[in-house]
């Protein structure tokens, strides 16, 4: 067992709690049971593992997966574990990763339908939300402008939920990448507060049922002008109580479903009636139980 902080292995893992040293290496850290076997299922992306023995002997499944892929598992004390942990109340095991973000190349090289550019979105925990509800809602990836968090750290990290290792992930694009998604065939949309269309309103004409790239901004300051002015139109969240606002994350998910559900509908009314069931069963594109 590692006892000592000072250990090689652990000393490097830990200087990815820094941006830095995520750039320098080109990896990130993975926290939690949730996360690291996420990282885990996807081949050639965890480099290392650290873990308590009270978290082995809890989790039996967790040795052997880290084996099957050939890769160093360091059994480490309590005390190890927190230094490399960003939690008050670790779970007991890290995972040393790879960068999993991606180019834009391999974001269009897919044909995406539905996309979220985060532009200046800095909470990593709003930025996190936001990543997992675009996997949840079937969106093809996520775009983060320059000034936005990096989605390498811990924090966001870990409010993905292992939705980081589903979807396209990609960072540090400029304004101009806007242009470059309307070319591409995607109804470009901002969602502002002060918005001149209303979002159920847009829903209603049908025009969510496109490729269409939503655009979110910074928590306090929302979208900036440059942004705004490349957009098709800017949309907005009606409010229908006296609240001020909707977080970030939140106003995402109601525009991220509303087109993942015109998208849908659109796909059911060009199908065949037999298409996407087999004997009674829902095909990919049926939604599964949420929570």
């Amino acid at each position: 067992m590692v006892d000592d902080a000072a250990h090689p292995r652990v000393r490097g893992a830990r200087r990815l709690h820094a941006a830095a040293g995520r750039r320098r290496t080109g990896r990130f850290l993975a926290e939690g049971p949730q996360a690291v076997a996420e990282a885990l299922a996807v081949p050639g992306v965890v480099v290392e593992v650290f873990a308590t023995a009270e978290r082995l002997a809890a989790d039996p499944s967790l040795r052997p997966a880290v084996a099957g892929r050939g890769l160093g598992l360091h059994v480490v004390s309590d005390r190890v574990l927190r230094t490399l942990a960003e939690t008050t109340s670790p779970q007991g095991v890290v995972a040393v990763c790879h960068d999993v973000t991606v180019g834009l190349t391999e974001v269009l090289a897919a044909q995406p339908r539905l996309l979220v550019v985060l532009a200046g979105v800095r909470d990593p925990g709003n930025a996190g939300t936001i990543i997992r509800t675009a996997d949840a809602a079937g969106a093809d990836g996520v775009l983060l402008l320059t000034g936005s968090v990096d989605p390498l750290g811990g924090k966001c990290v870990r409010s993905t939920v292992g939705s980081l290792f589903h979807l396209p992930v990609s960072p540090g694009h400029g304004v101009d990448v806007l242009d470059t998604l309307r070319g591409e065939g995607l109804a470009v949309l901002a969602a502002d507060g002060e918005g001149s269309a209303d979002l159920y309103e847009v829903a209603g004409t049908g025009r969510l049922a496109g490729p269409t790239a939503w655009v979110v901004g910074n928590e306090a300051h929302g979208l900036d002008a440059s942004v705004l002015d490349r957009a098709d139109a800017v949309v907005r969240v009606p409010l229908f109580g006296p609240a001020e606002s909707l977080n970030v994350s939140v106003a995402t998910a109601l525009c991220l479903y509303a087109s993942a559900v015109a998208q849908r509908r659109g796909w059911a009314a060009r199908a065949p009636a037999h298409a996407g069931a087999v004997d009674g069963a829902a095909g990919s594109d049926q939604p599964r139980p949420g929570f």
